[in-house]
């Protein structure tokens, strides 16, 4: 998500540093590396998620396309159910997808949460797309600042993350192989690793799990192919088992089935719960941090089989209630 130049951004970030260590994503993000508690409850116990055209609000920011969507809504604590009032207790389990993220989105990311550390060694990123490769500039935090830039090629690797192949790269409009000259550095000295988050190297090319890149709601799955489409990033994710023959009487919303679910003040064992768009015109806009002032400007039926519906506005449509006094 958001993903993919994170990493390049890495190639140059001990350049900049004269070769010195990264520091760490903020210590805030660890709990984005929660596990799935460990359950031995029979599938049918889990809760089913699927989506399709929704906007996700990892923050006012940062959006998730996402185009369709089926997994599995798992708890990060043992013993305890997910619940949408907090973010921290599940993770969305990707079996398969399709979802994108914007340019601007991206650069939000990688400027806030990647290098957003007053030390960190990069600053101003700016990413743009570039045909079927992706362009970034920015400055190395080294003197008064460096200006770089970067295009590169993504694909994904055969254990699902994301390979990124650099195929030009300058910095204070010098080549690479000028750059290292000039600071008496090899390759082995220029990329340092070792204090990232979810990036690695092989040989010359950056590889990189996004999972552990964007703040919560956490979401996991194995990406199978990955391209530039739109302005936007799109990861594929596992393998499009839906029926196109299949009728689906909405056409965006979020729907979640069997398991327990928590939210507010309402538990619901054997789940059927959809969160369906009132304005099918545009995707989805849901915000999690939010999602209680969607759910109170929208309504709910009750199915004959205790199933829930709840129509829901977007977020960036209802009227903003004023703060508690």
């Amino acid at each position: 998500m958001r993903h993919t130049l994170v990493a390049v951004a890495v190639f140059l970030a001990s350049c900049g540093s004269g070769g010195n260590k990264l520091k760490p994503p903020p210590q805030s993000l660890d709990r984005n590396a929660a596990e799935p508690a460990e359950s031995h409850a029979p599938a049918e116990a889990e809760t089913r998620v699927e989506m399709v055209n929704v906007n996700i609000h990892l923050d006012p920011q940062l959006i998730l396309h996402i185009r369709y969507l089926e997994g599995r809504f798992l708890p990060t604590r043992k013993g305890q159910p997910p619940t949408f009032d907090d973010k921290l207790s599940y993770i969305v389990a990707i079996d398969s997808g399709e979802v994108g993220i914007s340019m601007a989105s991206m650069t939000h990311a990688m400027n806030t949460y990647v290098f957003g550390d007053p030390d960190a060694p990069l600053k101003n990123l700016q990413l743009s797309s570039e045909g079927s490769q992706i362009r970034q500039k920015g400055t190395l935090r080294k003197g008064i600042g460096i200006p770089f830039e970067i295009v590169g090629t993504i694909s994904a690797t055969q254990d699902g993350k994301i390979r990124i192949h650099p195929t030009q790269m300058k910095v204070d409009h010098l080549p690479v192989k000028g750059l290292l000259k000039l600071f008496g550095l090899d390759m082995a000295k220029l990329i340092n690793t070792r204090k990232t988050r979810g990036v690695t190297v092989d040989n010359n090319d950056i590889v990189l799990d996004p999972a552990r890149m964007l703040p919560p709601p956490q979401m996991r799955g194995r990406i199978t192919a990955v391209r530039i489409e739109g302005g936007q990033v799109v990861q594929i994710f596992g393998k499009d088992t839906r029926d196109p023959a299949a009728e689906h009487p909405h056409s965006n919303y979020m729907a979640y089935r069997g398991g327990i679910l928590r939210f507010g003040r309402l538990t619901m064992t054997d789940a059927d719960m959809q969160l369906i768009d009132a304005d099918p015109a545009d995707p989805f806009d849901f915000f999690p941090d939010h999602y209680n002032d969607q759910l109170v400007a929208g309504y709910s039926k009750t199915t004959a089989s205790g199933g829930l519906r709840v129509y829901m506005p977007d977020y960036g449509k209802i009227s903003k209630r004023p703060p508690a006094e």
